[in-house]
């Protein structure tokens, strides 16, 4: 039996935006040819079911949106979260043909998740597509591809001041290789950051891969993906505040489930996947007595199920269809019970 055929629907009903029709319900259908990721895995992991509360962290391209909402109809209600006016612009579209009642937040995912919290909103099931969503990728003027030459912004958010092009002209050269390291997990970040620093001003996305090139060995500009890709995906995470952000909407975001609700989270780098595990199997543990007592003194209960115990990744027809899945990894599980309040004075 799959995950989502013996999960039972739970959930309460909010009334923001009118019921419509006629979203295609395939993966392959979605808005101007955008192909969502692991989009038939994610929806059977959470299951939604018919008049459910879905809270959709990472709306993008709406591409998984469209499968959800099919699935809970015109009593169902979907919360849509994005930073990114041009993602508010497509739920427009979205929503004008949604056949389920909806609702958008225009913010960073943990906000809104903190905002739902405060209003005692409670979801049936929730997911999450970390990363940048293809219409960034695809909006070669906004500096995230290392393929177009371009600004060196980076933003998610037009709206915030920091940039790409700030960063890599106004930091230290230990500072940057510190981000390059531990963002990018990029071997060379030493060689790299002091090329970005010898060649500054750098103004354009182009500027930068000539850097990274220079600060690298020549057999490692060879190898397997672009050499500039870990350094890209460190300065995309810091402009944007990712990893911050993925920590706090976790514990929200699993506080704002009901009980029998499901979380699912997409991940595209170690660094993501690392969290979205610890985190599920922290709530999954039971008993944390030491071994050498007897008998369990803590009376600490597990608060998931872990639905996946090794995350689930896209087959070869998605990669060959869609090669931005090659990365992808996908982990879910079950709320068993409310996290325990703590009494005053306690921790």
């Amino acid at each position: 039996m799959t995950a989502a055929a013996r999960l039972a629907p739970t959930g309460a009903k909010v009334s923001d935006s009118r019921p419509g029709h006629g979203i295609p319900d395939r993966p392959d259908q979605g808005p101007r040819g955008h192909l969502p990721v692991l989009a038939t895995e994610l929806v059977e992991l959470i299951g939604p079911q018919p008049g459910e509360t879905v809270i959709d962290c990472t709306f993008g391209a709406g591409g998984h949106a469209r499968m959800v909402a099919e699935r809970i109809g015109p009593e169902g209600t979907l919360v849509a979260i994005d930073r990114d006016p041009v993602a508010q612009a497509r739920f427009r579209e979205f929503e004008a043909e949604a056949p389920c009642r909806t609702r958008f937040i225009a913010t960073e995912f943990s906000l809104a998740l903190k905002s739902l919290q405060n209003e005692g909103f409670r979801a049936s099931a929730l997911y999450m597509d970390l990363g940048m969503s293809s219409l960034q990728v695809d909006a070669a003027e906004r500096g995230f591809s290392y393929s177009h030459d371009a600004p060196l912004d980076m933003r998610m958010d037009p709206r915030q001041s920091l940039t790409a092009e700030e960063i890599l002209n106004t930091w230290s050269e230990q500072q940057l290789s510190h981000m390059l390291r531990e963002l990018g997990e990029e071997r060379y970040a030493g060689g790299i950051s002091r090329q970005i620093v010898a060649r500054r001003p750098l103004e354009t996305t182009s500027d930068l891969v000539e850097a990274i090139k220079a600060g690298m060995p020549a057999a490692a500009r060879f190898g397997s993906g672009h050499p500039a890709r870990r350094s890209f995906q460190a300065l995309r995470i810091a402009v944007n505040g990712e990893l911050e952000a993925v920590d706090a909407a976790l514990p929200i975001a699993w506080d704002t489930l009901a009980v029998g609700g499901r979380m699912a989270v997409i991940s595209f780098h170690s660094l993501e996947d690392r969290r979205i595990k610890r985190f599920f199997n922290d709530l999954a543990t039971g008993c944390v007595c030491p071994p050498e007592l007897p008998v369990c003194v803590c009376g600490h209960e597990p608060e998931a199920e872990v639905l996946t115990r090794r995350p689930i990744s896209a087959d070869e027809d998605e990669v060959s269809a869609n090669p931005r899945a090659r990365s992808a990894r996908l982990r879910g599980a079950l709320k068993l019970s409310e996290r325990p309040v703590e009494s005053e004075g306690t921790r």
